[in-house]
């Protein structure tokens, strides 16, 4: 890519296809479309809310969707409230739930909220939020069998996902076949000029070219992003996995989890989760583990939000320290026998009122071990060293460590 990129459409950005360096041709180089554009162009994100929380893995694209919305262009949000109810298939080695209307809707309201810290939402003609049932759902039949005469099986069996399932004789349905092609669609509707996905989304964004072409209209470009790693240092960030960190988790938790972030990781969450120049960064991993969490954090609580999120975390890390001691009261684990399911402890240890409002706690997402949030209602541990100078948290206010 050429030295006369903008460093924001290059920071973070795993692809931009298609891309000559040669050609002058602004229909082959983006470069060369953002100088020469005389109005603002249409970038499009696609989202299909199967789920109602977005951690920071999420929040990649969005990040850079707003990138371009400072840069003067006009940012697409397409809720796939049609899409959705057929289940994107990539990277899935089943099929995916149908969710009814009501639940996509309710999520995609969740969705929205969680995004204002990233999103410019006040600036006129900055964004525009459309659910593709606006198009979708008036396609005739007539449509449907001209989209997919756009498409072979063959094509549609090299996806990924598809070729893994057809090599194991797991079951495809022939609905799944128009997911691509219906997230393509999207692309023909709205006119987008660029099309923004994780690196896992090359196909279907190639598929909206395809049908831009098709359609008589331009081709957009395709810019990809890389695949945020959990927090696990290994997989990639997800709920399920445990290796996440949640837009909506009050500031303590988040900075918690971001002071971990293993030393591999960090320059990698720097450059997508921050805009301080990489040059900048702590040559300590300490150090810039936490200039991290606090930078992160700041985005979503604010800066005073942040500084006391890490001012608690640092009391609750000290060992020995007076400070320490006032704020957290320690609970001796010798009277506990092991093994020891994770509810007993609460109500042992005064957290909760008994061991069964410790199974209603942890059924309600508010126990966290060491800034982890526990979802395993039968938690056990078989001695106490696995425990032993860990925080057990209650909420926001309860706190004990565990010795």
């Amino acid at each position: 890519m050429t030295s006369s990129s903008p460093d924001w459409l290059m920071r973070g950005t795993s692809e931009i296809f298609p891309f000559s360096t040669d050609s002058e041709n602004e229909s082959e180089n983006l470069v060369k479309l953002l100088q020469k554009c005389e109005r603002p162009l249409r970038i499009k994100l696609g989202i299909d809310p199967t789920g109602s929380e977005i951690h920071l893995g999420h929040s990649i694209p969005f990040r850079k969707l707003r990138d371009f919305q400072d840069a003067g262009h006009t940012a697409i949000v397409i809720i796939g409230d049609f899409t959705a109810q057929i289940g994107d298939p990539t990277g899935k080695s089943e099929v995916r739930k149908q969710l009814t209307t009501e639940q996509v809707r309710e999520n995609a309201s969740e969705y929205l909220a969680q995004l204002r810290p990233i999103l410019d939402f006040d600036t006129p003609d900055r964004l525009e939020i459309r659910y593709n049932s606006e198009w979708l759902s008036t396609l005739d039949l007539s449509k449907i069998l001209t989209l997919l005469s756009t498409m072979t099986v063959g094509q549609m069996l090299a996806k990924e996902g598809f070729s893994e399932r057809f090599d194991k004789e797991s079951p495809i349905f022939l609905h799944e076949f128009l997911y691509p092609l219906m997230q393509g669609y999207d692309s023909v509707a709205v006119d987008a000029d660029v099309e923004l996905g994780g690196t896992d989304q090359k196909f279907n964004i190639a598929v909206g070219r395809d049908l831009q072409r098709y359609f008589g209209k331009k081709p957009q470009f395709g810019l990809l992003l890389p695949i945020l790693i959990g927090t696990d240092g290994t997989q990639k960030m997800s709920k399920s996995l445990n290796n996440y960190v949640g837009l909506r988790e009050d500031a303590l938790s988040m900075y918690s989890k971001l002071e971990k972030v293993p030393d591999a990781l960090l320059k990698n969450y720097f450059e997508l989760l921050t805009k301080l120049p990489l040059d900048t960064i702590p040559e300590n991993p300490r150090e810039a583990q936490k200039l991290l969490a606090l930078e992160v954090v700041s985005q979503f609580h604010g800066k005073e939000g942040a500084k006391i999120a890490q001012e608690t975390a640092l009391n609750l890390v000290k060992k020995g320290d007076a400070a320490a001691a006032q704020s957290v009261p320690e609970y001796d684990l010798s009277g506990v026998e092991f093994p020891a399911k994770l509810f007993y402890i609460l109500g042992s240890s005064g957290l909760c009122k008994s061991s069964g409002e410790g199974r209603r706690q942890i059924l309600g997402g508010a126990v966290r071990l060491d800034g982890d949030r526990i979802s395993d209602v039968d938690l056990t541990f078989d001695t106490p060293e696995q425990l032993t100078g860990k925080v057990l948290q209650v909420g926001k206010t309860k706190f004990a460590r565990l010795v």
